[in-house]
């Protein structure tokens, strides 16, 4: 396991000597020590990739010759997947499939970018008609520069991905922050770049906290665009501080996304969709479908499947076989999740399964699976992200009534709705106010498509061509092109 910074093509130790502890979610026990960076080394990684921008050439090479790059860099994680995997587990907890499948998606996106840095070779200028032909004008897309990347630790070495590919392929050069949970598959990450051959300076990777490190990337004048991914007090924060050299941003931030049941969904077909959308990766999810909203009419049916189902998911250590749901994160954000449960339950809302620690579990931030009902509206288990495996579920009268529940949250990141009827899905899908929107399924994700928020959840998209347009700029070039002279002044 790597522990160093990734700096300039090199693995470096921090200026002042800082490290972090990293911890195993699954048995409390520390697994690696790592550099903690400054705004020291930060300044100096900043310096490496301006370098490799402004002097070095990346961007100066074609698409194409960028996209060999990433092609590399995709086969060397396939070539270590189940080894990065092991590694996301014992640093998240995550169970090992979903770690197999995050780093299989991390490689995909890799060779997903290299595809469109290939066709930017052919599409970098569009031809402006002008009414005065006298003057030709063309629009150039070009890469903004020099990228900050600040990560979370629900998806490690896939949101580093979705944030490193498309820089790279616009032909930016990155500065990435992982966060100090879970920073070995990003340092890994940096491992497989240089065995691909990145030049120096390119890509720099600098582990440690957000308020040193993070904040150092935040305030650097030499970044030019800031991509953050996490919550939402951050990126207001991060939003505010890029203000003061008017820095881009694209921002992905959290959710409070609902799920609607109609009464003709097949009940079996909806608590998997349900669980899936709730529990997968902890319910520790940005767009997890947090808010269940079930007609009236199978209400009493769903709910009595739904906690039967959900008392039967097998807990454990991810690297166990079978298990389906792992630990949370740290024992930060198990004493969040309980507590928000506690509230909840001061609030007037009933625990109907979970909500506590799973018995034989003494050591490990274990959590049994939480379904609440009974939540009233006001109350914070509604209304606020809570980040883990923990789902509200009430019932509805209307279609009407259950669009205005469903849009009746500051966030708008995510929504499913779930109904035999194509025509009602399609029209409650266009009702809801979230930038991704699920019918009769919750949570997958391809790297084709655009993935962003409306309102509280975030500015910009991520994934697609969408992701790549993240770091381009878009330059008008004008050229008079007539014989004869302006002779405006000069008759």
């Amino acid at each position: 396991m790597r522990s160093e910074l990734y700096i300039d093509g090199k693995w470096v130790k921090p200026i002042k000597g800082g490290t972090c502890i990293v911890t195993n979610p699954a048995t409390e026990e520390t697994i690696q020590t790592i550099s903690a960076a400054t705004a020291e080394d930060v300044d100096v990684a900043v310096k490496a990739a301006r370098r490799a921008f402004d002097k070095d050439g990346w961007p100066k090479l074609s698409g194409a010759q960028r996209a060999k790059y990433l092609r590399a860099i995709a086969a060397g994680i396939r070539a270590r997947q189940a080894e990065i995997a092991r590694l996301e587990v014992l640093d998240n907890g995550k169970p090992f499939p979903e770690a197999d499948w995050d780093i299989a998606d991390a490689a995909g996106c890799f060779d997903f970018y290299a595809g469109l840095a290939e066709q930017l070779d052919n599409n970098t200028e569009e031809t402006i008609s002008l009414p005065d032909d006298r003057f030709t004008s063309k629009a150039v897309k070009e890469p903004i520069g020099v990228a900050g990347a600040i990560i979370p630790w629900n998806y490690p070495l896939l949101m580093a991905a979705w944030k490193v590919a498309p820089a790279l392929a616009a032909g930016c050069t990155v500065v990435l922050k992982p966060a100090e949970l879970t920073s070995l598959t990003a340092l890994e990450l940096a491992a497989v770049a240089d065995e691909a051959g990145l030049p120096a300076g390119v890509l720099n990777i600098v582990t440690g906290s957000g308020s040193a490190a993070g904040q150092a990337i935040i305030d650097h004048r030499q970044v030019d665009k800031l991509a953050f991914t996490g919550s939402g007090p951050v990126g207001s924060k991060i939003m505010a501080a890029a203000a003061r050299d008017i820095k881009r941003v694209s921002l992905e931030l959290g959710g409070k996304s609902p799920f609607v049941v109609f009464d003709d969904a097949d009940i079996e077909e909806a608590v998997e969709w349900i669980m899936f959308g709730i529990f997968w990766n902890q319910g520790q999810v940005c767009s997890a479908t947090s808010r269940v909203l079930v007609h009236e009419a199978i209400y009493d049916r769903l709910l009595t499947r739904l906690i039967e189902a959900t008392n039967k998911i097998k807990i454990g250590n991810g690297l166990e076989d079978g298990v389906l749901l792992g630990p949370l994160v740290s024992k930060r954000q198990y004493e969040q999740v309980t507590a928000a449960i506690e509230g909840a339950r001061k609030a007037g809302a009933t625990v109907a399964c979970g909500g506590t620690r799973p018995e034989g579990f003494d050591k490990g931030y274990y959590l049994r699976p939480t379904v609440l009902t009974d939540v009233p509206l006001d109350s914070d288990a509604w209304i606020e992200e809570i980040f883990g495996p923990v789902v509200c579920v009430k019932a509805f009268k209307t279609e009407e009534e259950a669009i205005e529940l469903a849009n009746d949250s500051r966030f708008g990141l995510a929504a499913a709705v779930m109904s035999k009827d194509d025509e009602r899905a399609e029209r409650v899908a266009s009702a809801f106010r979230a930038g991704i929107v699920w019918i009769n399924c919750s949570q997958p994700t391809f790297t084709e498509a655009p993935w962003g928020g409306y309102k509280e959840s975030g500015i910009g998209r991520e994934l697609g061509r969408w992701g790549l347009e993240n770091y381009l700029e878009t330059k008008q070039i004008t050229k008079y092109v007539t014989a004869s002279p302006w002779g405006w002044y000069m008759r």
